[in-house]
């Protein structure tokens, strides 16, 4: 935990800036399904969620503390997964997507389109048509905790995107 006058602050690509009051410690590099979850003694407060495509990352805050992260599946070059700040629009313990005939429990919608956060089999060299992919136990604890108009931050560039 940082010292209350020495909290960094994260800036956003819209300019605004999040606290960031503690972060997660990884034993070591973290690869395809794995994930951290640690939530106890953190105080209540609002889900903000930021998506580092460039890691492969995804981690959740709650009242600035880091209680999450996972690593990700993302889009490929051609459905790629669009970065931006989104509100969390809709909210679905079992959905299935009607564009791909695919389930996407645990899901998060963060575009009209079809962009969502959702439960995935997270392995090497697999990819989505632009969601972002979550190991399942991962996903059902994110779905608890966010709430529709929670910020799901969403950046980095990913060169070495798999083709589709």
């Amino acid at each position: 935990m940082y010292p209350a006058d020495k909290a960094p602050e994260l800036v956003l690509p819209d300019g605004s800036r999040r606290v960031v009051r503690s972060l997660l410690k990884a034993r070591g590099p973290m690869r395809h399904g794995d994930f951290i979850w640690h939530d106890e003694g953190v105080p209540p407060g609002r889900v903000w969620v930021r998506v580092d495509l460039g890691h492969q990352l995804l981690s959740v805050f709650r009242a600035g503390h880091e209680i999450g992260t996972a690593v990700i599946l993302y889009g490929t070059r051609l459905k790629p997964t669009p970065p931006g700040i989104y509100p969390i629009m809709a909210r679905a313990r079992h959905h299935r997507s009607n564009l791909y005939d695919a389930e996407m429990p645990f899901m998060l919608r963060l575009t009209n389109d079809g962009v969502a956060i959702h439960a995935s089999d997270v392995r090497a060299r697999a990819a989505t048509h632009g969601c972002i992919g979550l190991p399942s136990a991962f996903a059902r604890r994110l779905f608890e905790q966010a709430r529709r108009g929670d910020l799901v931050i969403i950046e980095g560039v990913t060169s070495l995107s798999p083709q589709a």
